[in-house]
């Protein structure tokens, strides 16, 4: 069994010398706490995305929207166009839940208890727990896919992922602590996407390495061991882009529920094993190619068609804007048709 005191002493001192310079963290040992309305939006943005591709985005929200009250009177539509290339679009209308329910049910202050923080739509256990680390100095037990490896590989956990989680969370908890829990939250954070990576682990660099039992082994890439994953089920569909002669592009609203809902997005049939080529106006359509996309739970072939046209029940906007404002599924499919018009104006 590691020597748990140990390991967390030669993590924070690693923190302390190494932490990240984010934009919504506060340096290590700060007695300054940290704006809980930052670390939560922080780390809604962070679920599925990178820091590289989150970290724009948040500077734009907080430059617009300073303040969770600022957030939440912001119209539904507007806030799904910022959020735009951001992905996960349940993230959005579950942000602009919570949002609405700490301005309306709690003054526009966040409440500072983990279980509180659990009760607001859309929070759920990790979030929760980071929240109350990060902002409020609570002993909570933050657990991530990087904080999983770490524990897998320090303690050499031989049960695969998913059934592992209890387990890992159990070692995880191990550590937590009221001394310093929100900088023990970020270091792990830090260790797990910068040293204690998923490929080629830079064990050479690990505060850890002495207490670690996977690399005892020689192989601590093995972990965390995985289930082997069912093959990712694929869709068809068709995407019309349809220009007016002022270059406009006809958008709809996607319905609020479902894949992409409340999204602006381009016109299309039904994604499924087949799609039926049905435009959403007549015209002269023209074949543009296809574009790839890939969500959670299944990959999508888009076949684009582009056409000119006007009038009809369509979100009238400008290319560019469109471009802006579109999900990166749609975004592919309109950069496709530009293209494709762009080609056959020099031919």
């Amino acid at each position: 069994m590691p020597d748990v005191l140990s390991l967390r002493a030669a993590l924070l001192d690693w923190y302390d010398a190494h932490a990240r310079s984010l934009p919504w963290r506060a340096p290590p040992g700060a007695k300054a706490k940290t704006d809980p309305y930052r670390v939560w939006l922080s780390e809604v943005m962070l679920q599925q995305t990178t820091v590289p591709h989150a970290a724009p985005y948040f500077e734009r929200f907080t430059a617009r929207w300073p303040t969770v009250g600022d957030l939440a009177a912001v119209e539904d539509a507007e806030l799904m166009a910022a959020w735009a290339g951001l992905g996960y679009y349940a993230r959005a209308r579950n942000l602009l839940a919570c949002a609405r329910a700490v301005a309306d049910e709690h003054g526009g202050v966040f409440p500072d208890t983990e279980a509180e923080l659990l009760a607001l739509p859309g929070v759920g256990a990790y979030t929760a727990a980071a929240v109350a680390a990060i902002a409020f100095d609570r002993a909570a037990n933050v657990v991530d896919g990087n904080v999983e490896r770490v524990m897998s590989r320090l303690f050499a956990v031989e049960t695969p992922l998913p059934a592992a989680r209890p387990e890992l969370r159990r070692l995880a908890a191990l550590f937590v602590d009221a001394h310093r829990p929100g900088d023990w939250a970020q270091a792990l954070m830090d260790l797990g996407s910068g040293v204690c990576r998923p490929r080629s682990p830079s064990c050479d660099r690990c505060p850890l390495a002495f207490g670690c039992e996977a690399l005892k082994t020689g192989t601590p890439e093995r972990y965390p061991l995985k289930t082997k994953k069912a093959e990712r089920p694929r869709r068809q569909g068709h995407a019309y882009v349809l220009i007016d002669g002022a270059g406009r592009v006809a958008l709809v609203r996607r319905p609020d529920k479902g894949l992409l809902g409340g999204m602006a997005g381009l016109p299309t049939s039904d994604w499924g094993a087949a799609a039926e080529f049905a435009p959403p106006v007549a015209g002269s359509w023209r074949a543009a190619g296809s574009v790839e996309h890939v969500f959670t739970h299944f990959s999508l072939t888009l076949e684009v068609h582009v056409a000119a046209g006007e009038g009809g029940d369509f979100l009238w906007t400008s290319a560019e804007q469109a471009a802006n404002a579109l999900p990166t599924v749609f975004r592919k499919a309109l950069e496709r048709a530009l293209g494709t018009l762009s080609r056959w104006e020099r031919a």
